[in-house]
């Protein structure tokens, strides 16, 4: 949500720089002007900034550099994320960013095969999106029949039976639901009756070929090509609220803290 970012910035430096000019200027001046009786009031801006900036400049720090919050808007990471999950995204995995533009200033790591990544899609750079890292720098990526292979070695899959979807995923009821063996990070994924955009695609340095779990209902990478590192934002890692209106319940408890693999 970059607007949301832009206001978040912008008041933190207002306030910020309404307090500090009071600081080292105004409240000097105040001073000086008002008698030896009089009682010396701060301006309702000056009062409101030096109330607010510390919270915002708190927030905006966490925000930035610790860990976000995203809500899953759609199906693409079905069964893993579901829609309404609020997710938390570590911040610093793959490098500490500035807001706004998101230019990396500090190096601190790179997304691996099976992280669940947010970021900004090259397409639509003003939209967060979340899918999961399949191929990496130099990687070859197949997608044929269901299955994908990663330099020729196609993985492994378990089927798990048939998917039952709930709220506004009830779409999806009737996918097959399969264990994909990634190594180091097996994972659930939903099957159409369909193989949705075969082919074959080697990832470029600086890029990364990312797809969702719902192999059928996903705009990934598969259609719109390979996602710059720079528009990465962060690596998802836990469920802390499910919010479904069009569930039979309003809040699903048995989600929260759920790692997401």
């Amino acid at each position: 949500m970059v607007w949301f970012e832009t206001i978040l910035v912008t008041l933190t430096l207002l306030t910020g720089l309404v307090w500090l000019l009071d600081k080292l200027f105004l409240a000097k001046r105040r001073a000086a002007a008002a008698g030896p009786l009089d009682e010396v009031k701060e301006p309702l801006l000056v009062d409101y900034s030096k109330a607010f900036f510390p919270v915002l400049a708190l927030v905006l720090g966490l925000r930035s550099f610790v860990a976000e919050p995203f809500r899953i808007p759609s199906s693409s990471m079905m069964p893993t994320l579901l829609i309404g999950d609020f997710i938390l995204v570590n911040k610093f995995s793959y490098g500490l960013r500035w807001p706004i533009s998101n230019k990396k200033f500090v190096e601190l790591g790179e997304p691996a095969r099976g992280d669940v990544v947010v970021f900004r899609p090259p397409h639509h750079p003003r939209e967060d999106w979340i899918k999961r890292v399949i191929g990496v720098p130099g990687d070859v990526i197949g997608y044929h029949d269901h299955k994908i292979s990663v330099n020729g070695q196609v993985l492994p899959y378990r089927v798990e039976g048939v998917y039952t979807g709930v709220g506004q995923g009830a779409g999806e009821t009737g996918d097959s639901k399969l264990t994909e063996g990634m190594p180091g990070r097996p994972h659930f994924v939903l099957e159409g009756e369909f193989s949705v955009a075969d082919g074959d695609w080697t990832v470029p340095a600086g890029h990364y070929f990312v797809m969702g779990d719902n192999r059928g209902n996903s705009e990934d990478s598969r259609f719109w090509g390979f996602l710059p590192e720079t528009n990465l934002r962060g690596k998802a890692f836990m469920v802390w609220m499910n919010f479904d209106a069009s569930a039979d319940h309003w809040v699903d408890v048995s989600r929260i803290g759920t790692l997401i693999p």
